[in-house]
C-alpha cells in the first residue's frame, strides 16, 4: 500500500524542507497513545505500528537538532472539566465505555511523553483535543523562529495528525507528513488518511528521504 501512495522524490526534498525554515513537529508521543501500558492498549488497540514509528521519530529528532531545525512537541493534557459537552455526547452516542474519555489526564502517568524527550529550547504545547493549533500558541512559537514548513510525525495518523495537518495548511504552512514516522491503530486507516491528506493539503515523505535532506 505504501508503494501505491506517491511520496516526494528524495532528490527534490532538500529544497523543500531547508532546516532554517522547517520544524519537525512531533504529535502525541505519549504513554496513553503509544505504550503497551497506556490507555489505548488497554482499550484493545493494535499498537504494532507504533514502535517502528517511534524509533524513526527519535532518529529524526536527532537529525533536526544536528541540522539546526526547530523541534516542536504537542501533547494532549485533559481533565474531566476539559472534556467538552460535544465530546461527551459523541462518546455516549457511540456507546463508548465509562472510561473512554479518561485519556492523557493531567498529573497521571498516561499523559507523560513516551519515547521522546524534549530539551530546553524546543517548542512544547499542550492541547485539550486533537488539533495542536487550537487554543495553543504553537503558530506564534513557530513564526517567531521563522518556520514556514512543517515536517510532521506522531500519532495517530487519522486523528490528531490529520486535524493538525489540515489546520497547519489553512494557516499557510507548507506541510509534509512522514509516512513511516506516523501510525494509526490499523494500517488501512493510516494509509487512507495519508492518501486523503495528500489530495488536499500535504505532501508525503519517508523518513529516509527526510534524513537525507538534513544530512551534513
Amino acid at each position: 500500500m505504501m508503494s501505491a501512495l506517491p511520496h516526494v522524490e528524495a532528490g527534490a526534498l532538500p529544497d523543500m524542507i531547508p532546516p532554517s525554515l522547517t520544524a519537525l513537529l512531533v504529535i502525541d508521543a505519549q504513554v496513553d497513545f503509544a505504550s503497551p501500558d497506556g490507555a489505548l492498549a488497554g482499550f484493545g488497540a493494535d499498537l504494532s505500528g507504533i514502535p517502528p514509528a517511534l524509533a524513526r521519530i527519535d532518529t529524526l529528532i536527532a537529525a533536526a537538532r544536528a541540522a539546526g531545525a526547530p523541534v516542536a512537541f504537542a501533547r494532549v493534557m485533559t481533565t474531566p472539566a476539559s472534556d467538552s459537552p460535544a465530546l461527551q455526547r459523541l462518546s455516549a452516542r457511540r456507546g463508548d465505555g465509562p472510561d473512554a474519555l479518561a485519556v492523557c489526564r493531567e498529573g497521571e502517568p498516561g499523559s507523560a511523553y513516551f519515547g521522546v524527550t524534549p530539551r530546553p529550547g524546543d517548542i512544547e504545547v499542550s492541547k485539550r483535543l486533537y488539533n495542536a493549533f487550537h487554543d495553543t500558541d504553537l503558530e506564534a512559537q513557530l513564526r517567531q523562529r521563522g518556520v514556514e514548513t512543517l515536517l510532521v510525525a506522531g500519532f495517530a495518523t487519522h486523528c490528531c495528525v490529520d486535524a493538525t495537518v489540515r489546520d497547519a495548511f489553512h494557516r499557510g504552512f507548507d506541510v509534509f507528513v512522514i509516512s513511516d514516522a506516523t501510525a494509526a491503530y490499523a494500517a488501512d486507516t493510516h494509509w487512507a488518511t495519508l492518501a486523503a491528506l495528500r489530495e488536499s493539503c500535504a505532501l508525503i515523505v519517508d523518513s529516509e528521504s527526510a534524513l537525507g535532506a538534513w544530512a551534513p
